[in-house]
């Protein structure tokens, strides 16, 4: 895996971690330009990075070297893929109806396009009051019950589409804490609430049992009419079935499709509810059209790819560890929660396609928070630490439509492009401040970033940076030669929970967990009082 591009761009890490990134635009006036891509409505810059003309060069013949726009179109051509579960990756056929010369491709869009109308149907069947609640009641309020890829996906879109809304009230619970569904029930009519149960498998430990509450809750005031009140979205059928679930009321999708990948269909009902089918399919046209310039584009101008090398050469070559994700937009205020699971999930591997151990880092750390929020939070840290953190700004040109508020969203404007220039020249380019009188104010700069800049957070827009997202992803994965797809590592806590559970109920105490385990467990049946 560690070819010769490898061997040069540890050369160019070698020759370039003392020079400052700002001498990189006094030796090259386009700078500006040249390291920048821009597509449509949106402008990808990443001039702040410590990242030459030779280290591009080097990067780019890297990614060539591995064949990467042949593994991109095994991806979009439906080939097994992920090898460890022997599936496809399709997400991208959620966005695509048309028709393909691929007949199995064909097969899947016809059956998709017929599953996407039946959803619209059902969508507009509750937004219109047509589609009536076990007291007969409209609607007035949806609950996403799911976690993981059910819930972050579809969170992330509704609260950043929130001036779109026109439907009922969106609320999730996710967590298996007692609290968490219980904040939002308490507030809710059961004779109006409709719940939407999402979980691939529908045996999400923490999904069904919140489902089951929820479940209990209604049919306490509605009977058995309070069935009506509940949606399955799943792989498993008669799961949803045999717990209760009308058949009309089943939304099925397939395996190839990744939970965290997965908010482009039925996954995304919520959405599809809160701004309507018309909105909805702006939101899947906007991801179409990345994954047109992903598939199509030449590496040298494809915004996925060159985002992928960037993260390669900050995490694998100069070792940061960590990656922060700053929107400076409030919608976007889920963003970095969605790309913990995104990239994390997906990367965070220590053995390559072959089942081999590596001996590289693959994805780091992902944080971040909103600005200027998270500038009176932790940009002290980013500022003054010892530590690198590469950081991605993402910034709208546009908010509101309300004028009435150009001058606030113009500072948060100049907040972010000032956060950007802080990050590189650090205090040496301030006057007001003496570096050689007060140590204790300097800031030593020379930290990369890049900024995405966008029209306006729109449903094509939003679907545009989160296909973007997901590209960079799978091309990151494939440069760390990983399977992007799979996600073994989550399976192993839910396995020991399962046999705690086994060991709670049945009060056995001679099992093969750790000292430490059974005697935090002893003291929790003390507190409890069982």
């Amino acid at each position: 895996m560690q070819n010769i591009y490898w061997d040069l761009l540890k050369k160019n890490r070698e020759k370039s971690k003392d020079r400052r990134i700002e001498t990189l635009f006094q030796s090259d006036k386009n700078r500006f330009k040249e390291f920048a891509i821009e597509i449509e409505d949106l402008y990808f810059d990443y001039s702040k990075t410590n990242i030459d003309s030779e280290t591009l060069k080097n990067l780019i013949a890297y990614a060539k070297n591995l064949k990467i726009m042949n593994s991109i179109n095994a991806m979009f051509e439906g080939e097994k893929i992920n090898v460890t579960e022997k599936r496809s990756a399709l997400h991208t056929a959620l966005r695509n109806f048309k028709a393909n010369d691929l007949t199995n491709l064909y097969k899947i869009n016809k059956k998709l396009l017929v599953r996407f109308k039946d959803l619209s149907k059902f969508c507009n069947q509750i937004r219109t009051g047509q589609k009536k609640s076990g007291s007969g009641s409209k609607f007035t309020d949806v609950v996403n019950i799911g976690i993981g890829g059910s819930e972050l996906g579809p969170k992330l879109v509704t609260a950043a589409l929130s001036e779109y809304h026109n439907g009922p009230k969106i609320h999730f619970v996710s967590n298996i804490d007692p609290s968490d569904i219980l904040k939002i029930i308490k507030n809710l009519d059961p004779n109006k609430t409709l719940f939407i149960i999402s979980s691939k498998s529908f045996t999400t430990t923490e999904t069904i049992n919140n489902a089951k509450k929820a479940l209990k809750w209604v049919c306490e005031i509605l009977g058995s009419n309070g069935l009506k009140n509940f949606v399955a979205v799943c792989s498993a059928k008669e799961k949803a079935l045999d717990f209760g679930i009308l058949k009309e009321n089943i939304f099925e999708f397939d395996e190839w499709v990744g939970g965290r990948f997965s908010v482009w269909g039925p996954i995304g009902l919520p959405v599809m509810l809160s701004i309507g089918t018309d909105q909805f399919k702006n939101f899947l046209e906007g991801a179409s059209q990345i994954d047109n310039h992903f598939k199509n584009e030449e590496v040298s101008y494809n915004i996925p790819i060159i985002l992928a090398l960037i993260g390669f050469w900050h995490s694998s070559i100069c070792q940061y560890s960590s990656r922060a994700i700053l929107p400076y937009d409030s919608k976007l205020e889920y963003l970095p929660t969605y790309l913990q699971q995104l990239d994390m999930e997906s990367n965070g591997k220590s053995v390559n396609l072959n089942g081999e151990r590596i001996n590289y880092p693959t994805t780091p750390v992902i944080w971040g928070h909103i600005g200027t929020n998270s500038q009176h939070a932790f940009f002290q840290f980013l500022h003054q630490s010892n530590q690198v953190i590469p950081c991605e700004f993402l910034l709208g040109a546009n908010c509101l439509d309300n004028k009435y508020y150009d001058s606030h969203h113009l500072q948060l404007i100049v907040n972010c492009l000032a956060q950007s220039e802080a990050l590189m020249f650090g205090i040496k380019n301030e006057t007001q401040f003496k570096e050689e009188t007060n140590q204790h104010r300097n800031c030593d700069g020379n930290k990369p970033s890049t900024i995405l800049i966008y029209k306006k957070i729109t449903p094509k827009i939003l679907g545009k940076l989160l296909a973007i997202f997901e590209h960079r992803t799978f091309a990151e994965g494939l440069l760390w030669n990983v399977n992007s797809f799979d996600q073994w590592g989550v399976e192993l806590g839910k396995n020991i929970a399962r046999r705690l559970t086994d060991s709670i109920s049945q009060k056995d105490r001679n099992n093969n967990f750790s000292k430490s385990t059974l005697n935090l467990l002893n003291k929790i049946r003390k507190y409890k009082n069982f």
